[in-house]
């Protein structure tokens, strides 16, 4: 049994609208979170997860205070965000599962998309393997190489194109020009 949002009543197409309107915004500021923290390049997300070539250091017993003169460039310089791993186990247990459930509810609208079978099971893989992408290269950027965050960064890539599909092909067949009557 399926469903088509073409033909939905106006209220699912207004259910699946709102859902999709608030993923984007979830999406926005994801995407604006990575760009504060991680950043876009496999170089950058190498730096945050991949591990540290020193110890932390520990603060001194004593403190010296010194003035000196600094321009407001000197303060665009700042330390590279580093996540290590505890910080790495809680966003996994966090994320993971969240990412699934959406999934899940953008799969569930892609049933409901006029879309050739193989093209909805693409779709449908895409937003579920994204994220694993996503973490394993993480993980391995951590444990392994720092060459696996170009993994992390493709990840990523693939969440917001597997959406920005979905809505976009939902949003048309639901409101765009219908052919025959609509409800």
């Amino acid at each position: 049994m399926s469903y088509d949002l073409r033909r939905a009543d106006i209220r699912l197409k207004w259910l699946v609208t709102c859902l999709l309107a608030t993923f984007g915004i979830a999406y926005a500021f994801g995407a604006w979170m990575v760009a504060l923290y991680a950043g876009f390049r496999p170089a950058t997300v190498a730096a945050t997860y991949g591990e540290s070539e020193m110890p932390m250091a520990m603060p001194p017993d004593s403190t010296m205070v010194l003035e000196h003169k600094m321009d407001l460039a000197d303060f665009s310089e700042t330390a590279p965000h580093r996540v290590d791993r505890d910080l790495l186990i809680q966003d996994t247990h966090v994320h993971v599962p969240m990412y699934g459930v959406i999934a899940a509810a953008l799969s569930c609208v892609v049933l409901g998309l006029s879309l050739r079978r193989g093209a909805g099971l693409a779709l449908i893989t895409l937003v579920f393997a994204a994220p694993w992408l996503d973490f394993a290269g993480m993980w391995l950027t951590k444990l392994v190489s720092p060459r696996f965050a170009l993994l992390t960064v493709a990840g990523g890539w693939a969440m917001g194109a597997g959406y920005a599909l979905i809505a976009g092909i939902a949003l048309w067949q639901m409101w765009g020009p219908q052919k025959g009557p609509s409800t």
